[in-house]
């Protein structure tokens, strides 16, 4: 007995030694770095919840000398899942952002209707609302890739896209409360900002699935992002969804109002323009790897990227490795919903040579996201918008990725 107690007694004093010269050793030394771990008290709980500083992603800026009238692009390359943080949604404005007080806020809802109303914010957001997650795509995004200067990174060449939950009121209610006549064939949508943003939108589309929103991913909309009011028109292009929403006209006829005629029009080879081309087609852009980004040597990824189609829901996306030579079934991440991103995943094991990725969708309409020659062969080469042509990236063999276009 007295040999097994001596001999835990020796044991206990050359452990606590050892660990007190460990700990001796660990403080000593003037870089030695603060201690952390489950024995220090973290913050403190806040009132509203911030992101751990460690998290560096950002919108992409202009360089521009009139950041009023310009946009900011979502890092689509950083993103996972398919929804996009509100602090993250890509920007596009005309006239910079009005600072509105929602106590003082109104909607006129007048023109072909029975009854002309103004509805305060309070009064629409105590009406019965629906939340659904659609995507918003400027009609710009990817312009530049029509011609030489295409996008270095997926910011660049895709980031005037993002998807949101947008909570609102069915544009429908409001319009059947107000009693809308039967001459009645489109509406004029109008916005708060300094530019007075107005655009056309028929009243087929308007009682279809258009909402009045004002929420956004579980909280009010940001101001960028139109608060206290705006219009979402899924699967169409972005500059519809007029935001700081403030008047709606109804009428019999399209206004051709500044914002869709000398812009968000398609310039054709023939020299005619397109004008109200609302949907946006099928698109798909690897997120990873894409431009900027660098693989660590040799072995096995996962190729992952987003999907997204106005005229519904995304069925199938393709995944080719060697230049569009062959193309493989890629994974579809559910949910997959009609006119919102869809999450796609490929496993590939890369072999340390030079490779060149990309994706093509195919939508529930039959419609193929086509090449960019193939775009460019019907459009010709004086559009700036609605370009949804295949995205490359090439993979070096020093694994970095870099914009295969350029």
């Amino acid at each position: 007995m007295e040999d097994t107690q001596s001999t835990r007694r020796r044991w206990l004093g050359l452990t606590a030694a050892l660990g007190a010269g460990v700990t001796a050793c660990k403080r000593s030394g003037p870089e030695q770095a603060e201690e952390t771990g489950p024995r220090l008290l973290g913050k403190p709980v806040s009132a509203y919840g911030e992101r751990s500083p460690y998290e560096t992603d950002t919108r992409a800026l202009p360089n521009t000398r009139t950041p009023e009238a310009a946009s900011s692009r979502t890092p689509l390359q950083d993103s996972c899942g398919i929804l996009t943080p509100s602090s993250l949604h890509y920007e596009r404005h005309h006239a910079g952002v009005p600072n509105i007080d929602p106590a003082r806020h109104r909607l006129l809802l007048h023109g072909l209707v029975d009854r002309p109303l103004i509805f305060t914010v309070d009064e629409i957001r105590r009406m019965p609302s629906v939340s659904h997650i659609h995507f918003l795509e400027c009609s710009g995004n990817s312009g530049g890739e029509w011609g030489p200067k295409t996008g270095r990174d997926a910011s660049q060449s895709c980031g005037l896209a993002s998807c949101s939950v947008w909570t609102g009121v069915p544009l429908s209610s409001l319009l059947h409360e107000a009693g809308v006549q039967k001459d009645a064939k489109w509406l004029i949508c109008e916005g708060a900002d300094a530019c007075k943003m107005q655009r056309s939108l028929p009243l087929d589309k308007a009682m279809q699935d258009t909402l009045v929103a004002w929420g956004q991913n579980g909280e009010a909309l940001r101001p960028e992002q139109g608060y206290p009011l705006r219009l979402v028109v899924p699967g169409w292009e972005g500059n519809i969804s007029v935001k700081w929403l403030r008047r709606i006209k109804v009428t019999g006829q399209p206004y051709m109002v500044r914002d869709e005629t000398s812009h968000y029009t398609d310039l054709m080879p023939d020299g005619t323009a397109r004008i109200f081309t609302f949907v946006m087609d099928a698109k798909s852009l690897i997120t990873f790897p894409s431009g900027g980004q660098r693989l660590n040597g040799p072995g096995s990824y996962e190729v992952t990227g987003l999907a997204w189609s106005g005229r519904g829901r995304i069925e199938r996306v393709e995944v080719s490795t060697d230049l569009g030579r062959s193309w493989q079934n890629a994974n579809l991440q559910e949910p997959r919903l009609p006119m919102a991103f869809t999450r796609f995943r490929f496993p590939w094991k890369w072999d340390g040579s030079a490779a060149v990725l990309q994706s093509r969708c195919t939508d529930e309409s039959g419609y193929v996201q086509p090449s960019k020659e193939e775009l460019i062969a019907v459009r010709g080469l004086n559009s700036q918008f609605h370009y949804n042509g295949i995205k490359p990236w090439k993979v070096m063999p020093d694994g970095s990725v870099t914009n295969a276009d350029a």
